[in-house]
């Protein structure tokens, strides 16, 4: 049996334990039973011992990061036999050297998860961005909280694409609630009539034209995907999807829109294609509500790219 490892960084009084209760612990795919949770710093916010009773959780307290070496998680596999590890990290250490430790054989890494104050963002960008990127680079999602208005979404977006390009981004507002991106937001243009979307770009595409398909009507969409066609679906339509993950590798499925053509189509499963097609906002069949669907102009063989999986945001 596989022990899942999350590991949650991000630096002092980011939302880490806020993270770890309210967004991982609540995830479907959290197995009952035991979890070992290894905290290496204090914040804000605490862990009550009914909150750990109710979880079923270890509570280990980490002081120094020698603490955390081959045979510390020898012993934790041995003492305490966890369905699965949370990692709230200390976020002036080294992530790079955490993952670099041998685990026991059966301890796998899931997913890390990083969160950002919104409020000194900022403040880490201008003087200490080394600091903060380091525990950004490897991680799946990354939630920027208590953001007020007026900060630089926008460039921070820039920023940490360059170092991590994969990375989903949430951000939230100062009440907690995420703010919907807007057209600036966007990592491609919408003004044109042609929107061509980047490889990594297309989970960020796939969401937002379903939320918002007025910024893409009637235009024209260029992208990378995988030729799909359902069972039933009829031969003048396919859907071109991509592998998304929206959280972790547990939560890793196919997305798409469906695609019409003027005429029949041989395409093959899972076959690499790029393709131009008109987006339209309308209803599959004759009972289903409206969705995002495109009309195929042009498709062409293309190389299967490094990374097969997207993220959202």
């Amino acid at each position: 049996m596989v022990t899942p490892v999350f590991v949650c960084t991000g630096t002092l009084d980011s939302g880490k334990t806020t993270m770890v209760k309210d967004v991982l612990m609540e995830q479907e795919w959290i197995e009952p039973g035991r979890t070992l949770l290894i905290v290496c710093e204090e914040g804000e916010v605490e862990y009550s011992e009914e909150y750990l009773k109710e979880k079923d959780m270890i509570l280990l307290k980490i002081d120094e990061f020698d603490q955390l070496n081959a045979a510390f998680f020898k012993n934790c596999e041995k003492n305490y036999r966890p369905v699965q590890v949370v990692i709230e990290f200390n976020g002036m250490w080294k992530l790079e050297e955490l993952l670099m430790i041998r685990y026991p054989r059966n301890w796998e890494l899931q997913g890390v998860y990083s969160t950002v104050n919104g409020e000194t963002l900022d403040m880490y960008l201008k003087n200490m961005r080394n600091i903060l990127m380091e525990q950004l680079t490897e991680s799946e999602l990354i939630v920027v909280n208590r953001c007020a208005e007026g900060v630089d979404r926008s460039g921070f977006r820039r920023a940490l694409k360059v170092q991590n390009p994969m990375a989903q981004l949430i951000f939230e507002g100062t009440d907690g609630k995420i703010i919907e991106p807007s057209e600036e937001d966007l990592p491609y243009d919408v003004k044109g009539d042609r929107i061509v979307v980047e490889d990594m770009d297309f989970g960020i595409w796939y969401v937002d034209a379903y939320d918002h398909p007025e910024l893409y009507l009637h235009k024209e969409i260029e992208f990378l995907a995988q030729t799909f066609r359902p069972r039933g679906m009829e031969d003048d339509m396919f859907v071109p999807v991509r592998k998304i993950m929206t959280c972790c590798a547990a939560d890793t499925r196919f997305y798409g829109y469906p695609c019409k053509t003027k005429e029949k189509v041989d395409c093959k499963k899972k076959e690499w294609v790029r393709l131009r097609a008109r987006f339209e906002y309308e209803s599959v069949t004759s009972f289903g509500n409206k969705q995002p669907v495109l009309y195929l102009v042009s498709m062409e063989p293309a190389e299967q790219p490094k990374e097969e999986v997207v993220y959202i945001g």
